[in-house]
């Protein structure tokens, strides 16, 4: 089903005047790192712009959803660091919650270590070689009862990164789905890149016995030819959500094909029409083609005011059913022709009404439309179309006006959309073409919903959270940002978005030290007026910019509804934004 996103005029703020830069000084705090983040730098084979979105762009900070300002990163050595936050006063070091038993340095083509926080206990982990880690983790956050053990590893494949993970309950035995992502080397793509997206969708279960232990039970591949923006899967693990600049498609397995070849084969040999008709606005014309043997005294037609039936000697009817419309069954006729086609006549009782099928629900026939029709329906239509481009330039309302774009509205991606596939069917369900809402970031509201996705409508930047269960409420708006997707465009050097859970506020870094924060708008304590309308402001949106002492690249950034954590290669950063309640 083609859908459209549907936005709150309530949440919107028509009469928003824009972000005043605030200079009240913000509390930042460093931690330096025992040891520097393991950072993957891209290699000479990893060229194309799909593998800097998706490894060069990695933020290698994870914000554990399930547990207040709780964060976690990979230390060179292989370590997963956490830092749980309670008073800023009292800040810890990093700890050591799990070390991965691989040898990272040995591996010549790894990508990043990699993992999502698939329940408040679980959490799957990649170490960047191709392996896959379902861990279970115990209560995270507090060092008392978190206690990681790995359930499940295994080798599937070439390298990939964990994009996101689901886990639930299915028919009595405990899953996880797990989508992993890969950019990979495409021979047959000699006009592209040379290179295709592929993530795969892999569900994990307890095996029957309840010793704890756990199989793959099924492995699905969906291939692209760009890296998603967003996919993540439901919470039920029955389907799939993806935002991306080109379609993802299912690929199937061997066995699968050979079905379905079996299937082309059978309808390609359906492909004759059974019967041709053709209409004027009185009658409608069937001819049907004979076999050869067939006589006058084989045909027997059977008319009545709504209804047909056609059969040949003792054989099934040949044609049967329910009119379009009703006709005149007394005045309907039938000849055999010279041809050895029979042709049948049936005089419509609604005389001008256009049928646009003979039988109801019968596709075995096909509608053949003379020339002088062809002509009366382009001539009706004539009034919608033009030869030139914009015939008319000085009419009052232009269709559209390119000048009054700016650099900034001008977008690369004018083909997004954001698709939500079934598990089973393993088919689109729900379209929605994104044309110019750009894409700015993902959210996680609640973590027992998928993640929310922001993006640009207009100069807004609108939050949606996506709801699986509601057919008709799929995804629903949430809360807006004010003019966020205009003030983005022009931060050329933005390397990471986010925003508070709360909504509070938004945040984006650029790659060295700047980090700006883009509050909701407040009710003011004092009067102040407009000068340029006289009228008094009741409320102001701040802007507030912290620039970090680092001279390394920002490699990690995320946002809880008190502070932001930004992480670089050996020092993490704590902004307070919010004061706690």
């Amino acid at each position: 089903a083609h859908c459209s996103l549907q936005a709150k005029r309530l949440l919107l703020d028509p009469k928003f005047e824009g972000y005043k830069l605030s200079l009240a000084p913000l509390a930042w705090y460093p931690l330096g790192l025992d040891a520097a983040v393991a950072e993957v730098q891209l290699r000479d084979d990893q060229y194309t712009l799909d593998h800097m979105r998706a490894f060069g762009m990695y933020n290698y900070l994870h914000l554990d959803s399930w547990y207040q300002d709780n964060v976690y990163y990979v230390d060179q050595f292989g370590r997963i660091m956490n830092l749980s936050v309670t008073l800023d006063t009292a800040l810890q070091k990093p700890r050591e919650v799990f070390r991965l038993p691989t040898d990272l340095t040995a591996c010549d083509n790894r990508l990043c270590a990699s993992m999502h926080f698939s329940s408040s206990t679980w959490v799957t982990l990649s170490d960047g070689t191709g392996r896959l880690y379902l861990i279970k983790s115990g209560k995270r956050g507090s060092s008392a009862s978190e206690k990681w053990e790995i359930v499940f590893n295994e080798e599937l494949g070439s390298p990939f990164i964990v994009a996101h993970s689901a886990s639930f309950v299915k028919s009595d035995a405990h899953s996880l789905a797990v989508l992993l992502l890969r950019v990979e080397k495409d021979e047959l793509d000699t006009k592209g890149s040379g290179f295709h997206v592929t993530l795969e969708w892999v569900t994990i279960a307890e095996k029957k016995e309840g010793d704890q232990r756990y199989e793959i039970v099924k492995r699905r591949v969906l291939q692209g030819k760009s890296v998603p923006h967003y996919a993540a899967i439901e919470p039920s693990g029955d389907g799939l959500m993806i935002v991306s600049h080109k379609p993802f498609t299912f690929m199937q397995n061997e066995s699968d094909k050979l079905e379905e070849n079996d299937d082309a084969k059978v309808s390609n040999e359906k492909k004759d029409p059974l019967y041709y008709w053709q209409q004027t606005e009185d009658d409608v014309t069937v001819t049907v083609h004979l076999p050869q043997d067939i006589t006058k005294d084989d045909i027997k037609i059977h008319f009545s005011p709504d209804n047909i039936c056609v059969m040949l000697k003792d054989q099934p009817p040949l044609m049967e059913g329910k009119l379009y419309s009703s006709v005149d069954h007394e005045s309907c006729t039938w000849i055999i022709r010279e041809d050895k086609s029979l042709e049948i006549s049936l005089i419509k009782k609604n005389e001008g009404s256009r049928w646009p099928e003979l039988i109801i629900g019968d596709t075995r026939g096909e509608f053949v439309m003379d020339s002088s029709q062809c002509s009366e329906i382009s001539e009706s239509l004539m009034h919608l179309t033009s030869e030139v481009m914009n015939p008319n330039p000085e009419k009052e309302n232009p269709p559209c006006n390119a000048q009054e774009l700016e650099e900034c509205d001008a977008f690369l991606e004018d083909g997004a959309s954001l698709c939500r596939f079934d598990g089973d069917t393993l088919k689109v369900t729900h379209i929605i073409n994104l044309g110019s809402n750009q894409y700015l970031f993902s959210v996680v509201v609640n973590p027992r919903e998928m993640p929310c996705f922001c993006l640009r409508h207009d100069v807004d930047a609108l939050l949606w959270q996506p709801h699986s269960d509601q057919p008709e409420n799929m995804w629903e708006h949430i809360a807006t940002f004010n003019a966020l997707g205009y003030v983005q465009a022009s931060k050329q050097d933005k390397k990471f978005m986010a925003c508070a859970p709360d909504y509070s506020y938004a945040a984006l870094c650029e790659c060295l030290r700047r980090v700006f924060i883009y509050r909701q708008p407040t009710p003011l304590a004092t009067v102040l007026y407009n000068r340029k309308e006289g009228r008094q402001v009741g409320q102001v949106a701040k802007q507030l910019v912290a620039t970090l002492e680092a001279n390394d690249p920002i490699l990690g950034f995320q946002a809880t509804s008190e502070r932001l954590f930004v992480l670089t290669t050996k020092t993490l950063f704590l902004i307070k934004v919010n004061s706690g309640n």
